[in-house]
C-alpha cells in the first residue's frame, strides 16, 4: 500500500471527526452523485424497456421481415404470391431465421345492429407463432387452425369488442367488397379477445383462418399475401433482411410475380424513427447528470482541500510534492464517488424491483401504448454507466486539485 493511499483512507475515515466542519457539504456531494446516477440508470432502463416493448408490439402484428408481391400498392389490400414448400423451407433454414409463416389479409366492414367498423382480417395457418397474442390475451383462447378444415372462429381485440359491444362467443357479420363492386358477407364466431394497448393496431386487426381469406380472394391454396419471417437476433435484423432481399430479388413465383423483401423498420418507419429519437433524449439526460454530479464533487473536493490546508502544509514540509498530495485528495474523491455510486445503484435497482413486482408506476396506454412504466435491466449498461461516471467525474476533479499548488507550507502549518 503506497503512502498516498494510506493517508487518503485516514482522511476519508476521519472526515466526520472533531475538527471536521463540512459534513453537510460532503453529504450533499455524495447525495448529488447518488441521485445523478439514479436518474441516469432509470433513464436508460426506462427508454430501453419502452423501446423494446413498443418494438415487440409492432413485430407481434407484422413480424421482423415480410416477403410480399413487388406490385403491392397497399399494405392490407394485397396482390398474391404463390409460395412453394421449397421456398418456405429454404427460408426456414436461413441464417438467423427463427420461424417462417404464411399470411393473407383482407379489408372488411363489421356490421352490428347499432354500429359498424372497418377492420383488417389477417388470415393465418396452423404454423402461425401465437406467442405475442398469448401474452396479450384477456379472454377466451387463441385461434385453432387446422390444415384439413376451415373454421369461422376469430380472435378480435378488446378495442373492437368495446366499440361494437361484442363479447366472447358472440357472432357477427362482416361484409367484403369483391371485384365489380360485389359484396360478400361472412359470419364469424369470437373465440378469443386480446389487448395489446397499441390502439393503432388493436382497432384494426382480427385474426382468422387463412383459408377464409383465400376463398374470399378466390386464391388457390398456395397463394397468400406474403410470408412473415421472425429472426433469432434482432441486432442482425437489417443484415438478415438485406441478405434475403438479394436472395429473392431476381426470383419469380409460379405466377411470374417478383418477390419483395422488407424489414419491419421499412414497413413502419415512422414508429422506429420515433423510437430512435428517444436515444437522443437519453444522451442529453446522461450529459446533464454527469455535469451535475461532477460539479457537486468539485465543491466537495475543494472544501476537503481547504479544511486540510494545515495537513497539506505539513506534508509539503515533509517532502511531499504537489503531485503526491493531489493524488491523496483524488483518492479521497474516489472514495466519496464510490459511496455515491453504491447508494445510487441500490436506489435505482430497488425502484426497478418494486416496479417489476407491483407495477405501481402507471402510464396512459392511449398515449404511450403501455399500461406500466417498463424497465429493461442490462448488466453491461449498468457497468458502463458506473465506470463512465467515475472516470468523467475524476477527470473533472483534476483541475480543482491544482489548488494544492497554491498552498504555502509556511502560511498553513499554523493555520487553524
Amino acid at each position: 500500500m503506497d503512502s498516498e493511499f494510506f493517508i487518503a483512507k485516514r482522511i476519508y475515515g476521519n472526515r466526520v471527526g472533531e475538527r471536521n466542519v463540512s459534513p453537510p457539504a460532503i453529504r450533499v456531494a455524495i447525495v448529488s452523485m447518488a441521485l445523478g446516477l439514479v436518474v441516469m440508470l432509470l433513464s436508460v432502463f426506462i427508454v430501453t424497456g419502452f423501446k423494446k416493448e413498443v418494438r415487440n408490439k409492432v413485430i407481434g402484428f407484422g413480424s421482423h421481415i415480410q416477403v410480399t408481391n413487388f406490385s403491392n400498392s397497399s399494405l392490407y389490400e394485397t396482390k398474391p404470391i404463390a409460395v412453394s414448400d421449397s421456398l418456405q423451407n429454404k427460408l426456414q433454414v436461413y441464417p438467423n431465421v427463427r420461424h417462417v409463416e404464411r399470411f393473407a389479409s383482407r379489408m372488411g366492414i363489421i356490421k352490428t345492429n347499432n354500429d359498424s367498423q372497418g377492420v383488417i382480417f389477417k388470415g393465418v395457418d396452423e404454423n402461425y407463432d401465437w406467442y405475442f397474442f398469448k401474452q396479450n390475451l384477456v379472454e377466451g383462447d387463441i385461434l385453432t387452425v387446422r390444415p384439413d378444415s376451415t373454421t369461422t372462429n376469430v380472435l378480435i381485440s378488446q378495442n373492437i369488442s368495446d366499440k361494437l359491444n361484442l363479447k366472447l362467443d358472440d357472432s357477427f357479420i362482416t361484409y367484403f367488397i369483391a371485384d365489380q363492386a360485389q359484396i360478400r358477407a361472412r359470419k364469424f364466431h369470437i373465440t378469443g379477445i386480446y389487448k395489446s394497448y397499441f390502439s393503432d393496431f388493436d382497432k384494426l386487426f382480427i385474426l382468422a383462418d387463412i383459408k377464409q381469406i383465400q376463398r374470399l380472394n378466390q386464391w388457390e391454396t398456395d397463394m397468400v399475401s406474403g410470408l412473415e419471417i421472425l429472426v433469432k437476433d434482432y441486432g442482425s435484423l437489417d443484415e438478415t433482411a438485406e441478405n434475403i432481399y438479394y436472395e429473392l430479388f431476381n426470383k419469380n413465383d409460379r405466377l411470374g410475380n417478383n418477390l419483395y423483401t422488407r424489414s419491419i423498420k421499412q414497413l413502419k418507419p415512422e414508429i422506429f424513427e420515433w423510437l430512435a429519437v428517444l436515444d437522443t433524449n437519453v444522451v442529453i439526460i446522461l450529459v446533464l447528470m454527469l455535469f451535475v454530479a461532477g460539479f457537486s464533487m468539485i465543491s466537495g473536493l475543494l472544501i476537503i482541500i481547504l479544511e486540510r490546508a494545515n495537513m497539506i502544509g505539513i506534508l509539503k514540509a515533509l517532502g511531499y510534492n504537489n503531485t503526491n498530495i493531489r493524488k491523496i485528495f483524488l483518492y479521497v474523491a474516489t472514495f466519496l464517488i464510490g459511496k455515491g455510486l453504491l447508494w445510487g445503484n441500490l436506489v435505482a435497482l430497488s425502484i426497478c424491483a418494486v416496479q417489476k413486482i407491483t407495477g405501481i408506476l402507471k402510464l396512459n396506454p392511449e398515449v404511450y401504448y403501455l399500461s406500466e412504466v417498463p424497465f429493461e435491466l442490462n448488466v453491461i449498461s449498468i457497468l458502463l454507466i458506473n465506470l463512465g461516471t467515475l472516470l468523467v467525474t475524476l477527470l473533472m476533479l483534476i483541475g480543482p486539485s491544482y489548488l494544492i499548488a497554491k498552498i504555502s507550507p509556511a502560511k498553513t502549518i499554523r493555520f487553524e
